[in-house]
């Protein structure tokens, strides 16, 4: 089959057929979402190696529970051991001897088939078009935070960063009652969270006065971000960090300290919520979709996504 290999290098190549175990289902890789994830791992990130790609959805054609045959499905990206005390807590996510979809240790989506165990699988109903599903992994990080954070109504919370997460991030943590602001750079992404009734702020803005904030999230993507989301949260307020990237993060931890600032990881999140979510039209997706790249031109869509400020690109296996 074709695929998208890393292994120092991503590289275009022709590549065995991967082989379900019996507790697994083989998937057809219909459509494939790029995150910055993917793109921190060409730069060294979880030191990775083999075919990258976790935001997916496609079809079983293989599975020994008939039931699965032919089904559209996404899959939660965790293959947890099922046995250890992490597992038995339900936070398989966290199970020590995971391995994760196209992160560690597990080919993941950039291909035309990959493999998932069968209880990793959700169907994905009528209303969630294919293109809306590639998205259930990012609505599932975001609503994370609500599993996290306690935000009673009207919680004031600034989202700092205006890309493809933090866009689904605000209207999350809008729908559940927060009083958001969307902190950007880009004129026309916050003008797509402004039209679903997100207040926005551009970077600099005035009104984006120090400690002022209980709670900020930080999705930009990159190091800078955890300095201005430590800026705009204010004393015992929390500071939610959402991106992964290769690398540290430098911060001065002071105000962690004189301010009394939980300062709080978040990660992967609950697929069923998600889908729910996208389901009755809570999260608004299609407009973040830029372009399609069949796989063959998965490099060129690496490339573009270099060149451009866009929000998502996919891949049509």
């Amino acid at each position: 089959m074709k695929a998208l290999y890393f292994d120092g290098k991503l590289q275009l190549r022709e590549v065995e057929k991967p082989k379900r175990a019996p507790s697994e289902a083989l998937i057809r890789v219909l459509l494939a979402g790029i995150c910055g994830t993917d793109r921190e791992i060409l730069k060294g990130y979880s030191g990775f190696r083999g075919i990258p790609g976790h935001e997916f959805m496609g079809r079983v054609v293989e599975c020994d529970d008939p039931r699965w045959i032919g089904q559209r499905v996404v899959g939660e990206i965790s293959i947890a051991c099922g046995r250890c005390e992490w597992c038995a807590k339900g936070l398989g996510r966290h199970c020590p001897r995971r391995t994760v979809l196209g992160i560690v240790n597990h080919d993941g989506a950039f291909a035309e088939f990959l493999t998932l165990p069968s209880v990793n699988l959700h169907a994905v109903p009528e209303e969630v078009s294919d293109q809306m599903a590639t998205f259930v992994e990012p609505v599932a990080a975001a609503a994370e935070i609500l599993e996290q954070v306690r935000l009673a109504p009207g919680t004031r919370v600034a989202i700092i960063g205006d890309g493809r997460l933090g866009l689904v991030i605000a209207q999350v943590l809008k729908h559940a009652g927060a009083q958001v602001t969307l902190v950007g750079r880009h004129v026309w992404k916050l003008d797509l969270a402004r039209a679903w009734g997100v207040r926005v702020l551009s970077e600099g803005d005035e009104e984006l006065t120090s400690s002022s904030f209980p709670v900020t999230v930080e999705a930009t993507g990159s190091p800078r971000g955890i300095g201005e989301a430590l800026r705009l949260v204010e004393p015992r307020g929390t500071v939610v960090m959402k991106s992964t990237f290769h690398g540290p993060a430098h911060f001065d931890a002071t105000k962690l300290v004189v301010d009394e600032v939980t300062l709080l990881g978040s990660r992967c999140g609950l697929f069923a919520p998600a889908l729910a979510l996208l389901q009755q039209g809570h999260v608004t997706v299609h407009h973040l979709v830029n372009k399609v790249f069949p796989l063959e031109l998965g490099l060129e869509a690496f490339e573009y996504l270099d060149q451009t400020s866009a929000l998502k690109v996919l891949l049509a296996a």
